[in-house]
């Protein structure tokens, strides 16, 4: 809550005249039934024909000058809650951008794009019916009170015993609805994750023919938040029916003690319809607080699952010191005793891991599935950090660099190709703004991505749709490491970004790179025994154990693991 009201200073003038506004409005209403009963006493009672009319054009005046200012309230009110929940959004966003990979494998995607719309929309709505009823509305009903007391003190007590009952009904169901809607939030958490996995993975659910599984466990998920939403909206639709009886019953009284005093001459016609007024006015005003409530225990359910994620300190931190990469006779990659577990797993993904790459050098990283492979070369960008041991760039400590130098150094195409919404100049510069035509066409070149990209209507100016759902697997890859090389990076990360590429074309684009590598180190990830081979050390893997580590020819004859890979990927005879 504090967060929130440190973004809504920002709109401090907003959230100040929103209410002030509101206050005005109600003043006015106020003296709506007093115009009303001098009409019904003076002007009808007295036959004033003249009396009524200017009356009339009071009330009328009453109304305009009230749409004026509610309509100003409004304004500023939406300027208010849009603007505070733009920039807590913004801050949101910006936070989750410094998670590093374990935070957002801990918390989900699901969740984080829960908190980023459904949440954020509940807040924005919470603070604009907040500034224009949480004083408007105390104040109708307090002000309508005072006002009856004016008109006649006896009947007023009515009013007193009713606000209390009404304050009762509706703080009472505040107080046991606000961690209810804390729980529909989470169940919707669930639901949107469900939906994202299904979108995600449809190919994969249709192949293995999980149509009616998925269907299955969607509707759990969707009955979970069914009940959950009934339960908590059982209790808030009790607000209306009991305030109303109240108000009904005390409404009843009013009616009843006011034809006595009428009849006693204690209070004229036109006090009575004033009083049945106030009353109707006190009605209105607990309807729409007891909505606010309703609204406003959402949103702070809302906020504090915000909250939630700001209040997360990333686990990975920066330093200050700048990639020296022209320094002469360093090392550009050293692990020295490396060993790596993911947060919450049961044990080691990497252990005790120790190997140097020099300024030049091609790297090649083999191994079965599950060993380690990919979360070796994370480490070298700093997707995850280490937990034992120490990695060096260039000499220096990993932790120490800056973000800014370290993501200009490492470049890294991932096995996953993605691709964002807009052109395929906008996702080959994500890299390298400064990157001009010429460097991106030989990007395309030794990514032989060149010819497919020509074939386009626009070129480089070709658009790209979200995810790049406009280009087949393979041509996302080639895209991807163009990406990547046209950062123009001292160490480049492929991620087994060729497995949906052909011999043909895997061997062209290793060569490719190979030949404008120039002093750029090399780190290859595959399965493939022939994207590793011609490597200038290969490392294998084996349950995230160091299994091996030299060249093609020393492996085949010191390391099982990899003459058994190489084997298995070509006749025996071939290999002998």
């Amino acid at each position: 809550m504090k967060r929130l009201l440190s973004y809504l200073k920002e709109f401090r003038r907003e959230a100040l005249l929103a209410p002030a506004l509101k206050m005005l409005e109600a003043f006015f209403d106020l003296f709506v039934p007093l115009v009303t009963a001098d009409i019904i006493n003076k002007g009808i009672g007295g036959g004033s024909r003249s009396y009524i009319l200017t009356h009339v054009g009071l009330l009328i005046l009453l109304g305009l000058l009230g749409f004026a200012i509610s309509i100003s309230a409004q304004y500023f009110a939406a300027r208010a809650a849009v603007g505070t929940t733009s920039r807590l959004r913004r801050a949101l966003f910006d936070h989750i951008q410094s998670f590093g990979f374990g935070e957002i494998d801990k918390l989900g995607t699901g969740t984080l794009i829960t908190r980023m719309t459904s949440d954020m929309t509940q807040v924005q709505n919470g603070i604009n019916l907040f500034l224009r009823l949480f004083l408007r509305s105390p104040f109708i009903v307090f002000g309508a009170m005072i006002m009856a007391f004016t008109i006649s003190a006896k009947a007023a007590l009515i009013f007193a015993a009713a606000i209390p009952i009404l304050s009762l009904i509706i703080f009472g169901l505040m107080r046991l609805t606000r961690p209810l809607y804390r729980r529909v939030q989470g169940r919707l958490d669930s639901l949107t994750a469900s939906v994202r996995e299904d979108l995600t993975g449809v190919r994969v659910v249709r192949a293995f023919r999980r149509e009616k599984a998925e269907t299955e466990r969607f509707q759990s998920e969707n009955e979970r938040l069914l009940k959950a939403q009934i339960r908590v909206g059982r209790l808030s639709a009790l607000m209306n029916p009991l305030t109303f009886a109240v108000v009904n019953t005390a409404l009843i009284v009013l009616i009843g003690t006011g034809a006595l005093e009428i009849h006693a001459g204690e209070l004229a016609q036109g006090d009575l319809i004033a009083l049945v007024n106030y009353l109707n006015q006190i009605l209105i005003e607990l309807v729409k607080l007891a909505n606010l409530i309703v609204q406003v225990a959402r949103a702070l359910a809302s906020a504090d699952r915000v909250d939630e994620i700001l209040s997360i300190e990333p686990g990975m931190t920066y330093g200050d010191r700048e990639i020296d990469c022209g320094a002469r006779g360093v090392c550009a990659v050293v692990f020295d005793h490396v060993s790596m577990t993911y947060p919450g797993a049961g044990g080691e993904s990497l252990h005790d891991i120790s190997f140097t790459a020099m300024p030049g050098e091609t790297i090649g990283v083999i191994g079965g599935t599950g060993s380690g492979k990919s979360t070796l070369v994370h480490l070298i960008p700093r997707f995850y950090d280490r937990t034992e041991g120490q990695i060096r760039l260039f000499g220096s400590d990993v932790k120490e660099l800056n973000r800014e130098s370290l993501d200009k150094a490492v470049a890294i195409a991932l096995q996953k190709a993605q691709l964002f919404s807009g052109t395929i100049r906008s996702n080959l510069a994500m890299g390298n703004k400064e990157a001009d035509d010429e460097a991106l066409w030989k990007a395309l070149d030794a990514a032989q991505a060149s010819e497919f990209v020509k074939g386009r209507e626009g070129g480089l100016d070709a658009p790209v749709e979200q995810g790049g759902r406009n280009f087949s697997g393979g041509q996302r890859q080639r895209l991807a490491v163009a990406r990547a090389l046209a950062a123009d990076p001292r160490i480049l990360i492929l991620d087994d970004s060729a497995s949906a590429l052909d011999y043909a074309t895997d061997a062209a684009l290793r060569k490719a790179i190979r030949a404008m590598s120039g002093r750029m180190t090399l780190f290859v990830v595959s399965q493939r025994a022939n994207s590793v081979m011609q490597a200038d050390r290969i490392i294998v893997l084996e349950n995230g154990r160091m299994a091996g580590l030299g060249t093609h020819e020393e492996l085949m004859k010191e390391c099982e693991v990899y003459r058994d890979i190489y084997e298995s990927q070509f006749k025996k005879e071939a290999a002998k």
